[in-house]
């Protein structure tokens, strides 16, 4: 562990590591409660036509892969209001045009090695006005849901009832779309636009496991996405492995603790209050 802080690489990789584990699991808390557990992976694959962008022009692949996201997030939820088809249909459009688009302008370019990185994530090549931008960018996400984050929580508990409270709920939709692009982003340099969605998913789910109240399930998902995130890329650095899969597995293997974990809770739970009552009945008998 302490050996890859010998790499400036590896410190910058470090810091990224966990500004995405705190980031990424904080906006997929509001995803996962919507139920758009899909979305990061569909703005992931319109990212790669913002990248193309990037690299067809000469200009910055990331500043492309973020407007051409925030774009293609905010035509997802105008899609999902607006069309009969309903939100996985928007969903798919975006998802096959955004992946069309990037093979395409990739191509064009002659940079399908560099896409690699972006597709499967490459701390290595992480710079460290990549960090800057990453940094800048979470705490934008990060700020966002701390000023947003009871309105948000309302409109994904019950739109219609966030509609009749007299909230935006337009706004807050786009908001939280628009929010889950830049995080994708954010993520997509060391963890891979393949992947990324899965760390804004699995630790939500996994805390679910353990947790009942919605700030308590946000804050172990993001405590979870930390530590999956920053382990992750220690055992890359250690075994020489992709840091992105290892990062993902590392979160797969916590989920499938906390199901176990939290069965067992449960389970305790129903033990206990099934002896409560027991004592209760008896002792009403005892009276009667």
């Amino acid at each position: 562990m302490f050996e890859m802080l010998e790499y400036d690489f590896m410190r910058i990789a470090l810091v990224m590591a966990v500004l995405i584990g705190l980031t990424a699991p904080a906006v997929g808390t509001f995803i996962v409660q919507r139920r758009l557990s899909l979305l990061g992976d569909g703005i992931g694959h319109i990212a790669l036509t913002g990248i193309g962008l990037g690299l067809l022009t000469g200009t910055s692949p990331v500043m492309g892969a973020l407007v051409v996201s925030v774009l293609g997030a905010v035509a997802i939820e105008v899609l999902r209001e607006r069309s009969r088809s309903g939100a996985d249909v928007a969903l798919a459009l975006l998802f096959y045009g955004g992946l069309a688009g990037g093979v395409i302008l990739t191509n064009a370019e002659g940079g399908g090695a560099n896409l690699q990185s972006y597709l499967f994530g490459s701390i290595s090549s992480v710079s460290v006005s990549d960090l800057y931008v990453v940094a800048a960018l979470a705490v934008a996400v990060l700020a966002i849901v701390a000023l947003f984050g009871r309105e948000l929580f309302l409109l994904c508990q019950d739109e219609e009832v966030a509609r009749a409270s007299g909230l935006p709920t337009r706004f807050l939709s786009i908001l939280i779309a628009a929010t889950a692009a830049v995080t994708v982003v954010i993520a997509m340099r060391a963890i891979g636009l393949l992947l990324v969605s899965a760390l804004m998913i699995v630790p939500v789910a996994a805390a679910q496991q353990l947790t009942r109240g919605f700030r308590a399930t946000m804050l172990l998902a993001m405590a979870v996405g930390v530590l999956s995130a920053v382990s992750g890329l220690a055992g890359s650095f250690q075994y020489d492995l992709p840091p992105g899969p290892s990062i993902v597995l590392l979160a797969l293997a916590v989920f499938m603790v906390a199901v176990i974990g939290g069965a067992v809770t449960r389970r305790r739970r129903t033990v206990t209050a099934a002896a409560r009552a027991g004592v209760d009945a008896e002792a009403e008998v005892l009276r009667g």
